[in-house]
């Protein structure tokens, strides 16, 4: 009985592991250029296993070779998703902080005097994966942060209006860093580049990133590559104080938040309004 059991579950678990591993890959390549690539992988597989099937010398020759290579081909061309696949796993691993709720509240002030005037701004909150190259991309500073600063970096007479802010822990890291943009392939044209920038960054890292609209006045937020819709103030202090909760709670916390409010965040382009 025993030896039965045993026979039984292990390969339910491997069947269970391996569906888990391809679902997970092709979920996060979706709406990516990787995509197209990783579609032309798999027909090249069904390809060769029909290959084998029908004894096909030939195509089995040829196809071998191509895999050979492509091996060192797959780790080039995939190198920028695979950094933000063993980035996630990371953050989800680690551990996380404690911010002071004087910081949301400057910001939360600051983006509504943006979004009443209709200026764009971009605001990064750095979480566990450091952020110091794109800090390091602007003009660093170290300074309190203050609605009344916020607004004076974003005004468009300012030569930092243009760029992003990183927060790091409760101080003013950087203004003028430049990010990059996602490149995703399911966003609508009518996205600007604030909003691109922050679905980067946040596919690239564990930030959190705050966006006013300089077309519309409304403000999002970005985590995980998942974008809001456009966000009344009390939407956005609930979404940043419950994201920056301790951690140590729950260490699935974002990812739960976002499931626990899917009526806000909407994956990559697929949102109201941009």
């Amino acid at each position: 009985m025993w030896e039965f059991l045993t026979s039984f579950w292990r390969p339910a678990i491997e069947i269970l592991f391996i569906w888990f591993l391809i679902y997970s890959v092709i979920r996060f390549f979706q709406g990516t250029r990787a995509m197209q690539l990783l579609l032309g992988l798999i027909i090249l597989v069904v390809i060769f296993l029909a290959a084998k099937f029908f004894e096909l010398n030939s195509i089995i020759w040829v196809l071998s070779k191509v895999f050979a290579v492509g091996v060192v081909a797959i780790l080039i061309i995939f190198q920028p998703e695979m950094r933000r696949a063993l980035v996630r796993i990371g953050s989800t691993m680690s551990g996380g902080f404690l911010r002071g709720s004087g910081t949301i509240e400057e910001v939360i002030r600051a983006c509504d005097q943006m979004s009443r005037r209709g200026v764009g701004a971009l605001i990064a909150f750095e979480r566990d994966v450091g952020l110091k190259n794109y800090i390091e991309s602007g003009m660093m500073i170290d300074a309190k942060i203050t609605a009344e600063l916020l607004v004076s970096i974003f005004d468009p007479n300012t030569p930092t209006h243009d760029g992003a802010v990183i927060i790091a822990g409760d101080r003013l890291a950087s203004c003028g860093s430049l990010f990059p943009l996602t490149q995703a392939s399911d966003l609508p044209s009518s996205m600007g580049t604030r909003h691109r920038a922050a679905i980067g960054i946040t596919e690239e890292s564990d930030a959190v990133c705050v966006v006013v609209s300089e077309e519309t006045g409304n403000i999002s937020v970005s985590v995980f590559g998942n974008l809001t819709k456009a966000l009344d103030l009390e939407d956005l202090k609930r979404i940043l104080e419950g994201l920056f909760k301790p951690a140590e709670k729950d260490k699935n916390f974002f990812k739960e938040f976002i499931k626990k409010n899917q009526k806000l965040f909407q994956f990559h382009g697929k949102t109201k309004e941009s």
